[in-house]
């Protein structure tokens, strides 16, 4: 009688998988900014390394240490992400505003925003002439 043999795979390894430990210090910000648009971008640090003409531990190098790139990286950087220099560089305090007032005023709104409609439109007979008068628009 012949024995059989049973073989036992265990998934392999894959592309998506991974790799390498997680470090145990914080990633300065230009570092995480770096991290989450590769990520986005759906490259792991080895393609982009690659495209960038690098080793993947000196551009792993970029994203969890302080580092001073030259403007030559950073555009090849900014270009292999397909992303603007500005979108690396921003620091989250230039961010754009969202429409309309802001402050007391933007609460104000938001507040009479929830009530009914003939409400609203009483507060809208007071504003309107008030701001065509003062400041020329409806």
């Amino acid at each position: 009688m012949q024995a059989l043999s049973l073989t036992v795979r265990t998934p392999g390894y894959s592309w998506a998988m991974k790799t390498g430990r997680p470090s145990k210090q914080q990633r300065p910000a230009f570092g995480q900014r770096l991290h989450e648009q590769r990520e986005a971008a759906g490259l792991s640090q080895q393609q982009l390394a690659d495209k960038l003409g690098l080793s993947q531990r000196a551009y792993s190098h970029w994203e969890r240490r302080p580092v001073a790139l030259r403007p030559d990286q950073l555009h090849s950087l900014a270009a292999a992400l397909n992303l603007p220099v500005e979108a690396l560089l921003a620091n989250g305090e230039n961010k754009k505003r969202g429409s309309g007032p802001a402050g007391k005023m933007r609460q104000l709104f938001e507040a009479a925003s929830k009530l009914p409609r003939s409400q609203q439109e009483k507060i809208l007979a007071i504003l309107q002439p008030f701001i065509r008068e003062h400041v020329g628009q409806s």
